[in-house]
């Protein structure tokens, strides 16, 4: 528009400097008098503010006679069914069954520690030796007196069994050697607590006592804590109004705000009591190993997947109207009036459940329906609309 103004403008002009030979723009330059040249400019410049409100006057004109200049312009969006994935988020932490503080069964000093921290262990492995105070030379002698008693059972019982001797001397002897093993393992089971050895598979989170420490059964004289990062969880509190949603194996997505990642599992079981206090029950779901980024009483976001629709109707938040009768509505324009006449219709809605910037149409739409969206704020009932997208 602005290239044709200035093209009238310029032929205007020149029509003008060419109605006179003695006053033409061409010998006006040829002169070369510096004040012909600033009345002939300032003669051009008042023709040429003229020009421009008779142009304006013309604008004016044309936006009264021409109704579609004063038109509502919109855009419009064609609906069509697509899956709808609706998840319920959460907040919870990441935990594992397996992540304990080891303590000694028996005072001593801490003789020997085995492993460091951040060391891989097996189930059963030895991490430390506490000083037993003599116990295993007390075991290694029972042992030697038990194998005696052994000795003398036998040969007592052979004896009897050849009517040899009194039954009271075959008693004594049995009653000896079984009252000497049980005395053995009664001590093996004492010395042993001088072993301190790996409750599960795991991973040495920390070394808390060092060599030399004295230490003994009780709170404070943990020497070990172990991990297992293998098989953590997020145990979440769900409102009881999604009971029937949220069951086991449904979908989840876990994202980690500090890692910036994600994972996707699945519901592994679900409560069966309702707590009182908060009307919800849990739901464990299991976290697989993320490269061993992921640790216990990390911060999660939960979204779980209560809801799917394969052929879901969407429209965005931002174009919903609410009526006083607290009806939600939408304006559409008819297909048969798209090309020739555009014309905005109100629609009441029935609308489902909502996910991110996008709400669920479950009635009031149709496949193929042209929903306006930008404008949709500025229209009216039967109000006619100039579209500017197809």
């Amino acid at each position: 528009m602005k290239k044709t103004i200035y093209i009238t403008l310029t032929a205007a002009i020149l029509a003008s400097c060419g109605g006179s030979d003695n006053n033409s723009l061409d010998k006006v330059i040829a002169s070369k008098d510096v004040e012909t040249i600033r009345a002939k400019h300032t003669e051009i410049s008042h023709e040429h503010k003229a020009l421009e409100k008779q142009l304006k006057s013309l604008d004016s004109v044309i936006a009264l006679l021409d109704g579609s200049a004063n038109l509502p312009l919109v855009t419009t969006i064609q609906v069509q069914p697509q899956k709808f994935d609706h998840y319920l988020e959460l907040q919870g932490d990441v935990m594992t069954k397996q992540n304990v503080l080891i303590y000694p069964e028996m005072s001593g000093t801490l003789n020997k520690v085995y492993v460091e921290k951040g060391q891989k262990v097996s189930k059963g492995q030895l991490l430390a030796t506490i000083d037993d105070g003599g116990l295993s030379s007390q075991l290694a002698q029972l042992k030697t007196q038990t194998e005696l008693s052994k000795t003398t059972f036998e040969r007592q019982k052979r004896l009897w069994e050849q009517n040899i001797g009194s039954e009271i001397q075959y008693l004594q002897a049995k009653t000896n050697f079984e009252a000497q093993e049980n005395a053995v393992k009664q001590l093996e089971s004492q010395v042993a607590k001088s072993s301190i050895r790996a409750p599960f598979t795991g991973i040495i989170d920390n070394v808390i006592k060092d060599e030399g420490t004295v230490v003994g059964p009780g709170a404070g004289s943990e020497v070990f804590r172990i991990v297992n990062l293998s098989n953590m969880y997020i145990e979440v509190d769900v409102p009881e109004s999604h009971l029937p949603n949220v069951t086991s194996g449904k979908d989840v997505k876990v994202y980690f705000p500090v890692l910036g990642d994600s994972v996707s599992t699945k519901i592994r079981q679900t409560g069966n009591f309702i707590n009182p206090s908060n009307r919800s029950f849990t739901a464990e779901i299991p976290v697989p190993s993320h490269d061993g980024k992921i640790k216990p009483n990390l911060t999660a976001r939960v979204l779980i997947n209560d809801y799917t629709s394969d052929n879901a109707i969407l429209i965005p938040q931002s174009i919903l109207s609410e009526n006083a009768d607290g009806e939600q509505y939408v304006f559409l324009v008819e297909a048969d009036s798209i090309q020739n006449d555009p014309v905005a219709k109100k629609v009441v809605i029935k609308t489902g459940k909502t996910q991110g910037d996008y709400v669920e149409v479950l009635s009031g739409i149709n496949d193929g329906d042209a929903i306006i969206d930008e404008g949709a704020r500025s229209v009216k009932e039967n109000q006619k609309v100039k579209i500017k997208n197809n």
